[in-house]
């Protein structure tokens, strides 16, 4: 089993429908899903778009949180 390696800096871009994390090698790592209002996101059952960025960025954080542990 090979070790896979996803380089800081994770960034977050938007895309049509919600937002996606980035590594600083463009590997994709998590889509996160999104609607315009809330009744459209409660239909869809996702998030809108302002609770749907706040994870994306929140998620994007989480190497530099974890400090040394996400190298290893």
């Amino acid at each position: 089993m090979t070790s896979r390696r996803f380089p800081q800096p994770w960034t977050v871009e938007q895309i049509p429908g919600g937002f996606k994390v980035i590594d600083a090698n463009g590997q994709s790592l998590v889509y996160v899903y999104a609607r315009e209002t809330k009744a459209e996101a409660d239909i869809a059952k996702v998030l809108t778009f302002d609770e749907a960025r706040r994870i994306a960025l929140n998620v994007a954080k989480l190497p530099e949180l974890l400090g040394s542990a996400s190298r290893e």
